[in-house]
């Protein structure tokens, strides 16, 4: 520990970095001190504190309130971070007090077939490990990551996420490959085919997710690589399990989707992938923990053992992630 920091870790409690936190989100002195429960005077007198223990102004004051700077961004984010593995402590006591032996804060897609099974698996192999599971966005989910409210996050490894500022906080790992799958009900008239072109799907009704998601961008690029135009879905929707109710509503439907998603629809029945080729890559899947953490958890590095375990190995290595052209990272 050098002396600089020294001098801040006396100099600074917990409360100061709640400050920091309720300065940044409040926007207002007035609106952080009635959050931290406290008066202005107080809350400018550690403001002062917080300052002089980093030895640089941290907040400018607007006509609309106060606004970190670039140096109170950076310590506001720390301090979210800080503040985050604090919370994951008490947890993590309180579980292993209740007889849990740790605690996996996952972030993942809401629909996928291998976070179910790792999860069952991990727990067989973990006697004991709880497992806390957050669905969304992949960039969302990262952001909580990075924050510390997560241990790690499932998703596709895109371009963009490899390509922004926020690599070189992460540790990205590939360990799935994905595919644009093409599924229907069992009583769709191509149902039966056995070998398929993009042609031939190109006058079908298809049920697809909004135009900034992979999926939907996969599905242009399969139709334009043909020299086809790409349809306009009948039904847009981004739920697949929206997607499955609908299909075997109305079996006039084809549905695009990622393999990875599909995998749980067709383990249900009444419904069935289509053999398309030329086959469509999707951006690998993979875990994505934070880099500033050191090495992974057990708990982190089991989850990884189990995904492996029950998905298609990804191709390439930690740094490279398969793409049908320019993606969002929306999934």
């Amino acid at each position: 520990m050098t002396a600089s920091t020294d001098f801040l870790v006396r100099r600074l409690r917990l409360r100061h970095l709640d400050l920091l936190v309720a300065l940044a989100e409040a926007g207002t002195m007035r609106a952080a001190a009635t959050r931290l429960n406290l008066s202005q005077p107080a809350l400018s007198k550690m403001l002062v504190e917080v300052e002089d223990g980093f030895g640089a102004r941290l907040f400018e004051r607007t006509p609309q309130g106060v606004a970190a700077n670039a140096l109170g961004q950076a310590a506001v984010y720390r301090a979210r971070v800080i503040l985050g593995e604090l919370e994951r402590g008490r947890e993590e006591v309180d579980a292993l007090r209740a007889g849990a032996s740790g605690v996996l804060r996952l972030g993942t897609l809401s629909v996928t077939a291998s976070v179910p099974r790792a999860i069952a698996h991990l727990r067989q192999k973990v006697h004991g490990a709880r497992v806390q599971v957050q669905e969304g966005r992949v960039r969302e989910l990262v952001q909580r990551l990075l924050d510390g409210e997560l241990d790690a996050v499932f998703g596709a490894i895109t371009p963009e996420l490899l390509a922004s500022d926020l690599l070189p906080l992460l540790r990205p790992e590939l360990l799935l490959a994905d595919e644009l799958c093409v599924v229907c009900a069992d009583g769709h008239p191509l149902a039966r085919r056995r070998t398929l072109a993009w042609a031939d799907l190109s006058s079908q009704a298809w049920v697809a997710p909004p135009k900034d998601t992979l999926v939907r961008q996969a599905l242009m690029t399969a139709f334009l690589n043909e020299g086809l135009q790409p349809p306009e879905p009948a039904v847009e929707v981004l739920s697949s399990v929206t997607v499955g109710s609908l299909l075997r509503l109305d079996p006039s439907l084809l549905a695009a989707v990622r393999l990875e998603h599909a995998q749980d629809e067709l383990a249900r029945g009444g419904m069935r992938r289509l053999p398309v080729a030329p086959v469509v890559p999707l951006p690998s899947l993979g875990l994505y923990t934070r880099r500033s953490a050191g090495a992974a958890p057990p708990l982190v590095r089991a989850l990884g053992d189990a995904l492996r375990r029950f998905g298609q190995p990804a191709r390439g290595s930690r740094a490279t992630a398969a793409a049908p052209g320019r993606t969002s990272a929306r999934s």
